[in-house]
């Protein structure tokens, strides 16, 4: 095999050498099959951040090796971020994110050091925030009880305790807290036999699947016979007949109180109260002489 000097390898035979290093061969070994010294190797190994991985097949929305590759060379390039991000077939605010995330601490990035990186990251176990920090977990399930949903608490941790990025949970995190029993405990039996509980305003203990689009008898809901807004009658202009008004249903809190505003065309507003929040309910008041 022919050597080179470390200073004129071309990227074609680094790229080879870690991916040898991938399959576990041995550092000398992968050097030699691509004919460079053990010292360049070794420079190369050290410089990636010492990891020795076996990449495992994961899913296409997480970048690989290939992709920090091309991200590499787009930015030697000086190419736009959205550019890179369109020729790998990623969204341009996730290619943002790796470069601010796996970069090296002098702020160029390195392929192989930003894989290595988001290798670590990957394979290190994880203990959830509400299961290891009290203070956190006591303060999430006092706005819990306080009948605050999750998003509201979320927002709230993040404006209160600004300087605490360790306090700042998404609404996710603290939904997840929920149904693992980690912010509010919670019997076991009640989960099996589908009861609800007090926790959330929603009364959920478990996840819930989300049929999107369909009925309850499992088929797909489609609109038929449907008409453009085009098609109207003009004498719908002049908002002259109740059903020809824009309404809008305001619910109250707890849902105990609705109005119905009409609007016209002279900038009236017409406020109707309604005894149920429902649809219906709101739609005969309003058409109501």
């Amino acid at each position: 095999m022919p050597r080179y000097a470390p200073n004129k390898m071309p990227p074609s035979i680094k790229r080879r050498y870690f991916e040898l290093i991938r399959t576990g061969m041995s550092g000398s070994e992968a050097a030699t099959a691509v004919g460079v010294s053990l010292s360049c190797g070794s420079l190369w190994f050290i410089d990636a951040g010492s990891v020795r991985f076996i990449d495992k097949p994961i899913s296409s929305r997480y970048l690989t090796q290939d992709d920090r590759i091309e991200i590499a060379d787009g930015l030697a390039a000086g190419e736009p971020v959205k550019v890179i991000a369109e020729r790998i077939g990623k969204t341009f605010q996730g290619v943002y994110r790796e470069i601010a995330r796996n970069r090296k601490p002098d702020g160029t990035y390195q392929p192989w050091y930003a894989h290595a990186q988001a290798y670590q990251r990957r394979r290190r176990p994880k203990m959830r925030r509400l299961a290891i920090d009290e203070g956190l977990r006591a303060a999430v399930a006092k706005k819990l009880a306080k009948k605050w949903s999750p998003a509201q608490i979320s927002r709230w941790l993040r404006h209160r305790y600004r300087r605490q990025p360790k306090w700042h949970l998404c609404t996710e995190t603290i939904c997840e807290g929920v149904y693992r029993g980690l912010v509010v405990e919670f019997d076991q039996h009640d989960r099996n036999s589908g009861k609800s509980a007090n926790i959330l305003r929603t009364g959920r203990i478990y996840r819930h699947r989300r049929g999107r689009g369909r009925s309850r008898d499992g088929a797909l809901k489609q609109l038929t016979k449907l008409r453009s807004i085009h098609e109207r009658p003009a004498s719908v202009q002049t908002r002259r007949h109740a059903g020809h008004w824009e309404g809008d249903l305001i619910v109250g809190a707890q849902q105990r109180s609705a109005v119905a505003t009409l609007n016209r065309p002279g900038f009236d507003a017409h406020l109707v109260s309604c005894d149920r929040c429902a649809s219906r309910s709101g739609g005969e008041r309003s058409t109501r002489p």
